[in-house]
């Protein structure tokens, strides 16, 4: 599990790295401003997955520790 873990948050963390540098437009000539794809979705996605991953952790430990 620990592993597991390990892997999860180092994949996590490498796509929040490389999607600050991701862009929706490379650049125009004229006056418009080039915009971010990235306006902080992937942290309330890495959020999302934090917190399912603790429920299931949470309760496959609950599971474990009733004794029938």
């Amino acid at each position: 599990m620990k592993k597991y873990i390990l892997r999860l948050s180092l994949a996590l963390t490498l796509a929040i790295i490389t999607s600050v540098a991701v862009y929706a437009q490379p650049g125009f000539d004229d006056d418009v401003e080039d915009t971010p794809i990235d306006g902080g979705v992937s942290l309330l996605v890495a959020a999302g997955i934090a917190y399912g991953v603790k429920r299931i952790y949470n309760y496959k430990n609950e599971s474990t520790n009733h004794i029938d």
